[in-house]
């Protein structure tokens, strides 16, 4: 009996563990997905529609995947070629009929087209065809060029080129802004492009490779390729709120190209507050108005608007501004406040800090007063009352025993 049930929960372990090798089995096919099939083999054009300047070539990636476990070897043509135009697909250096794809590995060729001069402006179609020694694939993509006016195509009949995702930057005057400019280089050589810039008097524009921190002056760029370069515009000391244009340029010889920026400066904001004689005490009695004034100006470049007083002050005093508040000041303005302190009427004889914030337009200036309270003058009048009474009763006193 005792054998029996042995056997029975050996026999459920390997089961159990027969279930688990076959669950993980399935979740390492399903992780590395279907295999891969015997023979697959697809083309694509890299831009199967194209606008090209009018008597302009152009050049795109003819590209080949197998997709498959075999390799193979295509034999691709131009099945079909408009008029007017000379047609080939090449490497770098062959016009080439044919192309070996390895397994698992894809191919490019060039797929190039060059119209005559005169070929007016309109729409042209090419067919590549392309298939395996064998005939079993047979593959073709259909290509549109559209040939464009001297109006439409002037932009793109540029041997360099300048563009920017955000030619416009918004910022504090004494902040530094940073545009991306692409470089786009038409020509069939290297070349390397002097950068300079021009901006308002008293900014320092400087090119910085992207991503980089290092200044250059100079960009090598390789035939038909381009480069992001970053352009870092510092404004003048003290410039002003406004729009300010910064322009781009980059030559290599004859081959020139410019591109424009604008930076929207918002001004600074800045205060500067203080008392006319620099002195921040004051001197008060219990329960009595003192005044202090001090001022606030504005040292940015931009207008600060809604301008408040705030208080920090000991228990049951009271502190008033005059005027409240100040809805405007100007760049360089100077506006004068006036301050009522009023202590508490349990004041202490002694000293106390009372701090006032003025806080403005993305800006804020905090200053903080000492306040000597002084006892009341009545409480010294009554001193001296005492001390008079005081003395007259010694007086009386000694005259009445003098008489004894």
């Amino acid at each position: 009996m005792r054998t029996t049930v042995r056997f029975g929960m050996w026999f459920a372990v390997a089961a159990l563990l027969v279930s688990l090798a076959a669950a993980a089995d399935a979740a390492a096919q399903k992780a590395e997905g279907a295999p891969r099939p015997e023979r697959l083999l697809l083309m694509a054009a890299e831009y199967p529609g194209v606008v090209a300047p009018q008597g302009k070539e152009v050049n795109m990636d003819l590209t080949f995947f197998n997709k498959g476990r075999t390799d193979e070897t295509v034999d691709v043509r131009i099945a079909q070629k408009p008029d007017g135009w000379k047609a080939r697909i090449k490497t770098y250096r062959f016009t080439v009929t044919g192309v070996h794809v390895p397994a698992d590995d894809k191919k490019s060729l060039t797929f190039e087209a060059i119209p005559d001069k005169e070929l007016p402006p309109g729409e042209y179609s090419f067919l590549i065809e392309a298939t395996t020694r064998d005939g079993r694939f047979k593959l073709s993509e259909k290509l549109r060029v559209t040939l464009a006016g001297d109006q439409e195509g002037q932009a793109q009949d540029q041997p360099v080129r300048l563009t920017t995702s955000y030619p416009v930057i918004r910022g504090p005057s004494n902040a530094a802004f940073e545009f991306s400019v692409e470089v786009d280089s038409r020509l069939d050589k290297e070349a390397i492009f002097d950068l300079s810039a021009q901006g308002p008097a008293g900014w320092e524009v400087n090119f910085k490779p992207a991503y980089e921190s290092k200044y250059i002056s100079s960009l090598r760029i390789r035939p038909n390729q381009s480069q992001s370069i970053a352009v870092e515009v510092k404004p003048g000391p003290g410039a002003a709120a406004g729009e300010y244009p910064v322009t781009v340029r980059v030559a290599a010889g004859e081959a020139k190209g410019e591109a424009n920026l604008t930076v929207m400066l918002t001004g600074t904001y800045e205060l500067e507050v203080g008392t006319p004689s620099g002195l921040l005490s004051l001197e008060a009695h219990q329960g009595r108005a003192s005044n202090v004034s001090f001022y606030v100006k504005n040292s940015g470049t931009a207008p600060n608007t809604n301008i408040r007083f705030m208080s920090f002050k000991p228990e049951n005093w009271k502190v008033e501004f005059k005027p409240e508040r100040i809805d405007l000041i100007e760049p360089n303005a100077l506006k004068q406040v006036e301050m009522i302190i009023t202590p508490a009427d349990e004041a202490l004889v002694g000293d106390y800090s009372v701090a006032v914030r003025i806080e403005g337009e993305k800006s804020s200036k905090t200053l903080e007063f000492r306040i000597g309270v002084k006892a009341s003058s009545v409480w010294g009048w009554v001193g001296i009352g005492i001390i008079v009474a005081v003395i007259a009763g010694l007086f009386g006193l000694f005259r009445a025993f003098g008489r004894r």
